[in-house]
């Protein structure tokens, strides 16, 4: 079936190359990104409950980041923002309705047999390391488009294995896939077996091209509802399913280690650990200390743990409270691969390598913006945190208090629970928070307008199911 294609930008002049990294240099380079696991779930971030060693033990031969963010609270526009380093309404990834029947207004994320996907015009990290001649992998959840235009091999990945949106949409339109390239291969897929068969693909990989320089994006289905684990793990935690499905995803980074370390592989390779929204509670995840979960623009929403791991590159036991974000993975990964940014368009994300390497404790990121659905609604200036009124805002189901939605100010440094409101002490600090909210509306828009330096999705006017042959 032909599909239309809308709405695509062309890519304006390329890429300019930096020159300052040798082929025998190039890193290796994973990104593991779990599905809606909270900040408070892993031992070394005070975890009590779930058995974590692997992942402990990677935060003392690395960094943990204390203060790190995703740009969404929910599926869809988290993943556009790692891959593309700008942020989700930048690149209208931020509220992904469609005009079809089988799908309502106003969601967040996509469904299958959307007509929308990441747009192929944008730059993604495969794609910007395919220019230094990288092997590249996505394996697990997509969620960026399950039509054939915006699929992963189609995004920069020569391969692909995994389910192309959030495992609990199984549809009987669509039974849940588990595509390998661009077929379906099983369908409804076994997801007992899913992180199994995610970590031996990423095995397999990993030893096919050791040779070569590769990047491995991650992104397990596993914490998100419908919780799962295989026979090994499932009834041997503390936490039910959700601790099951915690402890096998730990298993899994160990045996990631394992065959790097074996391979002679584990000094040139920088390993992301990070999750793409915070837990829903109500399943078994921790967001503690912070307020909030999946859904809302409180930090247990958009704080997550995130550890990485460089050994040789980024030293042993640390710990930064800089603002790091996944929009900082792009920027990063181009500066120790020896390539530019894309300056063609905004990117939103900055290089971190002296934070990393621990030379500066000082983030480029002065301020963050939490879109939410259609709106900002909320502002990060330092060490404040400003929740716009309700009138400026949606009030949907995720809020937790459903009856008042005043203006909020928090001090971050000294109340990372946001639990006590300084609005009132401090007006001159919300003047100028409403200074910044001028200039983004004005960049990448808000309820009812676009911004002038948004870019637009991929639109297709076909879109099909995709069922197994």
């Amino acid at each position: 079936m032909k599909n239309k294609m809308l709405h695509l930008l062309s890519l304006a002049g390329g890429l300019s190359m930096m020159n300052t990294v040798s082929a025998a240099e190039q890193p290796n380079i994973i990104i593991v990104f779990i599905d809606d696991f909270g900040y408070g779930d892993l031992g070394c971030y005070g975890n009590t409950v779930h058995r974590t060693p692997h992942l402990d033990r990677m935060a003392k031969e690395g960094i943990l980041l204390s203060n790190f963010y995703v740009a969404s609270s929910v599926s869809t526009p988290s993943r556009a923002a790692l891959l593309t380093g700008s942020y989700p309404r930048r690149i209208s990834m931020h509220v992904n309705a469609d005009p079809t029947p089988l799908h309502s207004t106003g969601r967040q994320v996509l469904f299958p047999v959307s007509h929308k996907g990441l747009n192929p015009s944008e730059i993604t990290i495969a794609e910007l390391l395919k220019e230094k001649g990288y092997a590249t992998a996505c394996i697990g959840k997509w969620h960026l488009g399950d039509q054939l235009a915006f699929l992963p091999t189609r995004q920069g990945f020569d391969y692909y294995f995994g389910i192309p949106y959030s495992n609990d949409m199984d549809r009987e339109y669509c039974p849940l896939p588990l595509m390998e390239q661009e077929e379906v291969i099983e369908a409804p897929v076994n997801q007992d077996s899913l992180t199994l068969r995610y970590t031996a693909k990423t095995i397999e990989f990993i030893k096919s091209h050791k040779e070569r320089p590769f990047f491995i994006y991650l992104p397990h289905n596993m914490t998100h509802d419908p919780l799962a684990a295989s026979p090994a793990f499932k009834g041997k935690s503390q936490n039910g399913l959700y601790g099951d499905a915690t402890e096998e995803l730990d298993w899994s980074m160990g045996e990631i280690f394992t065959v790097l370390k074996e391979e002679g592989l584990d000094e040139n390779t920088l390993v992301i650990f990070t999750s793409d929204n915070g837990a829903q509670e109500v399943f078994g995840g921790s967001n503690y200390p912070l307020r909030g979960e999946k859904g809302t623009t409180y930090e247990g929403g958009f704080r997550v743990p995130c550890l990485m791991r460089w050994p040789g590159t980024i030293p042993a036991g640390q710990t930064s409270d800089a603002l790091i974000t996944t929009m900082d993975f792009l920027p990063t990964i181009a500066y120790y691969c020896g390539l530019k940014v894309p300056d063609d368009r905004i990117i939103d994300g900055h290089n971190v390598n002296r934070i990393l390497e621990g030379e500066t404790g000082s983030s480029p990121t002065e301020i963050f913006y939490y879109y939410q659905k259609q709106q900002l609604q909320a502002v990060r200036w330092g060490k404040w945190k400003y929740h716009l009124p309700l009138e400026q805002r949606i009030k949907g189901p995720h809020f937790p208090d459903t009856e008042r939605y005043p203006a909020e100010l928090y001090d971050l440094d000294l109340d990372i629970s946001e639990s006590k409101n300084v609005i009132d002490q401090h007006p001159e600090i919300v003047s100028h928070m409403h200074r910044l909210i001028e200039q983004v509306r004005e960049d990448m828009g808000d309820w009812g307008y676009e911004g002038k330096n948004q870019r637009p999705a991929g639109i297709i006017d076909e879109p099909f199911p995709r069922l197994p042959k």
